[in-house]
């Protein structure tokens, strides 16, 4: 089955396994999606994650943070999609939530998160929010 929007789907998939209390989610592996999952794991929005091989293809197996019974990821949103593609530049690179959330950027120095971009005067794709 192809997606037309893999990083829409990786966040389809985490925002359901959160909502139903799951203690891990299954993705279909690309380097991208490794470098967000990775990214999400520094940020402290995930426990873990891993690389698992199913059948012919990788598959990132990642572990859900919780604090009790909430999870820590409270909302995910798609910022840049396919059809309309989203660019900042660092000085106008967006905060979420006033800096309680996360913005990930795709730059030429990879996946970066929106204070990291500011700090290294960086713009680029705005792929999604995270709070």
């Amino acid at each position: 089955m192809t997606v037309t929007d893999p990083i829409a789907d990786l966040l389809t998939r985490i925002r359901n396994a959160c909502m139903v209390s799951h203690a891990n989610v299954e993705i279909p592996s690309s380097k991208l999606k490794v470098q967000l999952v990775k990214l999400l794991k520094e940020e402290g929005y995930v426990a873990d994650y891993a690389i698992v091989k199913k059948g012919n293809f990788d598959v990132i197996n990642v572990e859900l943070k919780y604090i009790g019974n909430s999870p820590v990821i409270k909302g995910l949103q798609r910022v840049s999609t396919p059809g309309l593609r989203t660019y900042s530049k660092a000085k106008n690179m967006p905060r979420v939530f006033g800096g309680l959330g996360i913005a990930v950027v795709s730059t030429s120095k990879g996946l970066m998160t929106d204070k990291a971009a500011r700090q290294e005067n960086i713009g680029g794709e705005v792929l999604c929010y995270i709070w």
